[in-house]
C-alpha cells in the first residue's frame, strides 16, 4: 500500500530547519545509517530526542535503526513522550501508531487510532495509517477491515477505494478491485491511468470477469474508458472501441482528450484491428479538435484505415480533409494523394485520371509518382492504350520501364527490351529490376520482334490468370521454336508450381519441368527446369525421387549456375539441412 503522504515531507523539512545543532546531529545519525553503524545512530537520535522531545526527524530515524537492532520496544515511551508534548500532531500520532502494529500490540494501536478518530472525525489520516502499517506486517485483512470501518464512519462510499483496491488485487479479488477503481473515478477521473495499469495484469482467467463488472448495467463513461482501454490491451480492440466508444458521445474536452490517449494506445499495438480502432478514434477526435489538429487527425486516421485494410473508410476521411482550405499544407497534400492513391486501389481509375487532371493542388512529385501508378493499374487492367496515354511526355527511368511492359505485353518484343536497357537498374525497387532482368533474360532467347502470343500470355499472368496464364505459355512456346521454346516452357512450369496447391496443377508443373529436361540439351532452362522439378517433389514429400534428379542435375551440368542452389537442397534432402 502507498503511503503517499505529502504532508510528511513538509512536516520533516520544517522540523529539520529547527536550527542548526539538531540538524547537524541528525546529519550524522542519517551518515552512520548508510555506513551500517546503527548503534551509534541510534544514540545520536536518543540524546537528540533528550533536547527535542518532539524532533520528528530523530523519531524516524530511531523507526529506521531500532528494528535490525531487536529495540523498537524503546521507541515507545519516546513517542509517547513526544505525542504528549505535541498531542495534536498527525506525524506524531503515526509513528506511535505504527510501532504499535510492528511490535504486534493491537490494542494499543486501536485505541490510539479511534482516539485520532474521535479527535478529526472527518479525516482519513487515522484509518489510512493504521491499515497501511498493518499493511506492512502482512495482516492484509485487518488492513481490510480498518478501512471498511473507516469509509462506514466517513459516510463515503468512495473512501479508501485506492487502498482497497490493492488489497483486494493481493488477495486475488480481481473483480472487487475493479469494483473499487470503478468507484474511485467517479471522484477522480485523474486515476484512470493508475486503475489501467492495476489492473492490466490480470490473469487470462480473470479478464472476462473484469469487463462483465466494469460494463454490467449502466456503466459510467470513466468505467467504459477503463474496460475499453484494458480490452485494448488485451488484445480485443474491436471488442474494446464497441465498449469504449459510448464514453465519448457526447462532445468535450473531456471526451477529446479520451479520444486522443484511446488512439495513442492503440498506435502502440500492430494488429489490423487495432489500427482500425485507432482510425475509428482520430476521426471521432478530428470532430471534436480545432481546425489544424482537426485536419491532421483525419490525415492520421485516413493512414491508419489505410494499414488496416479498409480503403473506403480512408477515402470518406479523406475527401474532408482534401476539401478543408483551412487544413495545414502537409496534411493537404497527404489528404490529396491519399485520395487518389485510394480511387486507383478501388479500381475507379476514371475518377483518379480525373483528380489528376484537375487537382492543382497535388505537389509534382505526388503527381508524377500518381501517374506512374495510374499507368500500372491500367496495364493490369489491360488498358495498354490508356496507360501508354498516361505516361506520355514522362521520361523518368519508372516512366521508361512502365513503357517497357506495355511493349512487352503489346508482342513488341526488341522495343521491350530497349526500354528496360534504357530504364536500367535503377527504376523501381529492387523487386522490380529483378523482375526485368529475368525478363530480358527470358526474351534473348526468342529471336522475334514481334510475338503478340506471348505478349498476351504475359499479361495474362500480369493479372494474374495465372489458370489462362499456363497454357497461353505453353502455345506461345511451341510458337517460339528453338531456344525460346524451353526457355518459355520453363516459366510455364513455375507459374503452374507457384499457384499450386492442387495435386492437378502440381502435375502440370511436373509434366512442363519434365519436358523442358528431356528436349532442351544442354541449354540453361534444362538444369533450371530440373532444380523446379526436384524442389517441387520435395514438397509432395516424394524425397527419393528429388534426390535422384538432384543428383542427376549435379552430374550432367556441373557447370550450371544453379549446381550451388542445387547441392544445398540435397543436403537439405537427406535431412543434413533443417527444414524451415
Amino acid at each position: 500500500m502507498r503511503r503517499g503522504s505529502a504532508w510528511f515531507v513538509t512536516l520533516t523539512l520544517l522540523l529539520l530547519a529547527r536550527g542548526p545543532a539538531s540538524a547537524q546531529a541528525i546529519g550524522q545519525g542519517v551518515e552512520l545509517e548508510r555506513a551500517g553503524q546503527f548503534e551509534q545512530a541510534a544514540s545520536i537520535y536518543f540524546s537528540t530526542l533528550r533536547a527535542e522531545p518532539t524532533n520528528f526527524s530523530a523519531l524516524l530515524g530511531l523507526e529506521r535503526v531500532l528494528p535490525p537492532l531487536n529495540r523498537l520496544v524503546e521507541l515507545v515511551p519516546v513517542a509517547q513522550r513526544a505525542l504528549g508534548a505535541s498531542p495534536t500532531n498527525a506525524a506524531l500520532r503515526a509513528v506511535l501508531l505504527r510501532t504499535y502494529v510492528a511490535l504486534n500490540e493491537p490494542d494499543s494501536a486501536r485505541a490510539l487510532a479511534l482516539r485520532w478518530a474521535a479527535a478529526a472525525p472527518r479525516d482519513e489520516a487515522p484509518y489510512r495509517e493504521w491499515a497501511m502499517a498493518l499493511g506492512a506486517a502482512r495482516q492484509q485483512a485487518a488492513a481490510r477491515e480498518v478501512l471498511l470501518a473507516g469509509r462506514r464512519a466517513l459516510g463515503r462510499a468512495d473512501a479508501f477505494g485506492i487502498e482497497l483496491a490493492e488489497l483486494s488485487q493481493l488477495a486475488g479479488d480481481w473483480e472487487g478491485a475493479a469494483r473499487e477503481w470503478s468507484a474511485v473515478l467517479t471522484g477522480m477521473p485523474v486515476q484512470l491511468a493508475a486503475a489501467a495499469s492495476a489492473l492490466a495484469d490480470a490473469p487470462d482467467a480473470q479478464r472476462e470477469r473484469i469487463a462483465r463488472v466494469l460494463t454490467t448495467g449502466s456503466p459510467s463513461p470513466l468505467a467504459r474508458r477503463l474496460a475499453g482501454e484494458l480490452l485494448l490491451g488485451w488484445g480485443q480492440a474491436q471488442r474494446a472501441w464497441l465498449v469504449f466508444e459510448p464514453s465519448v458521445a457526447t462532445p468535450s474536452s473531456d471526451a477529446a482528450f479520451a479520444l486522443r490517449r484511446f488512439a495513442d494506445l492503440a498506435g502502440a499495438r500492430s494488429t489490423p484491428d487495432a489500427r482500425r480502432v485507432r482510425a475509428l478514434a482520430l476521426a471521432r477526435y478530428a470532430d471534436m479538435a480545432p481546425a489544424p489538429a482537426a485536419a491532421r487527425a483525419r490525415a492520421d486516421a485516413a493512414r491508419a484505415f489505410i494499414e488496416a485494410g479498409d480503403r473506403a473508410a480512408a477515402r470518406s476521411v479523406l475527401e474532408r480533409v482534401a476539401g478543408d482550405t483551412t487544413a495545414p499544407p502537409d496534411a493537404q497534400a497527404l489528404a490529396q494523394r491519399a485520395v487518389v492513391e485510394a480511387l486507383i486501389e478501388a479500381g475507379q481509375l476514371d475518377d483518379a485520371a480525373q483528380q489528376l487532371a484537375t487537382n492543382r493542388r497535388l505537389a509534382a512529385d505526388d503527381r508524377a509518382a500518381l501517374r506512374l501508378r495510374l499507368a500500372s493499374a491500367c496495364i493490369v487492367r489491360g488498358e495498354l492504350d490508356r496507360a501508354e496515354a498516361t505516361l506520355a511526355g514522362d521520361s523518368t527511368v519508372d516512366a521508361l520501364a512502365l513503357q517497357g511492359w506495355i511493349a512487352l505485353y503489346r508482342g513488341r518484343l526488341r522495343e521491350a527490351q530497349d526500354r528496360f536497357r534504357s530504364a536500367g537498374p535503377f527504376a523501381g525497387d529492387r523487386e522490380d529490376a529483378t523482375e526485368r532482368t529475368a525478363m530480358l533474360a527470358l526474351l534473348q532467347q526468342v529471336p522475334l520482334e514481334s510475338f503478340p502470343e506471348l505478349g498476351g500470355a504475359l499479361l495474362l499472368l500480369a493479372q494474374g490468370d495465372s489458370t489462362r496464364a499456363v497454357p497461353a505459355l505453353r502455345l506461345a512456346a511451341e510458337r517460339a521454336g528453338g531456344a525460346g521454346r524451353p526457355a518459355i516452357l520453363l516459366l510455364a512450369g513455375r507459374v503452374a508450381a507457384r499457384t499450386g496447391g492442387t495435386e492437378q496443377q502440381e502435375e502440370v508443373a511436373l509434366g512442363l519441368f519434365a519436358e523442358v529436361v528431356r528436349t532442351a540439351g544442354q541449354s540453361a532452362a534444362a538444369p533450371a527446369a530440373e532444380l523446379e522439378w526436384a524442389r517441387l517433389l520435395a514438397r509432395r514429400l516424394q524425397t527419393a525421387d528429388a534426390i535422384q534428379h538432384l543428383e542427376h542435375l549435379i552430374l550432367t551440368y556441373p557447370r550450371s549456375a544453379v549446381v550451388p542452389a542445387a547441392r544445398r537442397e540435397l543436403e537439405r534432402a537427406r535431412g543434413a539441412i533443417p527444414k524451415s
